[in-house]
């Protein structure tokens, strides 16, 4: 994989954060700081508040209370082209139009970049080829996205943000459609990404893979935060029979330190 210029690092974190769909709050008073630099895995139940929160983080859900701040500026004061240059989104079920090709889908990435006294160059050229590298994908830059593998669709998406050139990145499940060889092409590219300098947050519905590829965790339940930090640190057995309603035993991983999940089992349910 090629190497990535390192962005400037900006902070993302939540003051106070209130969200809800509807009349039913999701997430209250939330207050949490990113970690630059790092992968953040947000895990939990299902209606937890993970996807909400990431759609506060990127502006697609405007919150009730509080604020999402980059760089201690309210992103919903931010013009929409800056904002589209610090921070990219790549959601659940990102669908490309038939027929179009992976260099042509990377090249959307630089439309924050384009305006009417700057059309295409030879930089916006030359970023396109980056990410077609940074991605792997050099070899199927003229292949339709129809035409690819999961995971190689799935780094064509993340090489259209990486050619955005954003120090975030949030990804929504990036890997949840994927076999368990496609999820490893995937999260190796994310832990390269931040590696070379960019801030990733991802919704993950396996903590199995978050504590293997995440260096931070957020575990939220009924819109709350109640464990964050490294995960060898964090995950316990009762962390993972509050938040999934299972029991089961920890291991230490001896290659990477992170813990595994062996023996879970449903709780029984008592008499």
């Amino acid at each position: 994989m090629s190497q990535s210029p390192t962005p400037t690092m900006p902070s993302l974190a939540t003051q106070s954060l209130g969200m809800s769909y509807g009349s039913r709050q999701v997430i209250d008073s939330l207050d949490i700081t990113l970690p630059s630099g790092q992968v953040t895995a947000i895990v939990g139940p299902n209606g937890c508040g993970k996807s909400t929160l990431l759609a506060g983080l990127a502006r697609l859900h405007k919150p009730d209370s509080g604020a999402v701040l980059l760089d201690g500026a309210d992103i919903q004061r931010l013009p929409t082209r800056q904002l589209a240059t610090q921070l990219a989104l790549l959601p659940q079920e990102a669908v490309a139009p038939e027929g179009l090709t992976v260099t042509e889908l990377i090249r959307f990435g630089r439309q924050p970049h384009q305006g009417w006294l700057r059309q295409w160059s030879a930089e916006d050229q030359r970023v396109v080829q980056h990410a077609l590298a940074a991605a792997g994908l050099e070899q199927l830059a003229d292949r339709p996205i129809d035409a690819l593998s999961g995971g190689q669709r799935q780094r064509a998406w993340i090489a259209m943000t990486i050619a955005q050139q954003t120090p975030l990145l949030l990804l929504d499940e990036p890997t949840s459609a994927l076999d368990l060889g496609h999820q490893i092409e995937v999260f190796e590219l994310v832990k390269h990404l931040a590696h070379h300098g960019r801030t990733v947050v991802m919704v993950l519905h396996d903590l199995a893979s978050a504590c293997r590829y995440a260096d931070h965790l957020i575990a939220m339940r009924e819109g709350q935060i109640i464990a964050e930090g490294q995960p060898a640190k964090v995950v316990t057995p009762d962390l993972v029979r509050m938040l999934y309603q299972v029991e089961c035993s920890l291991l230490t991983d001896p290659a990477t330190g992170c813990p595994l999940l062996t023996n879970v089992r449903r709780i029984q349910a008592s008499n």
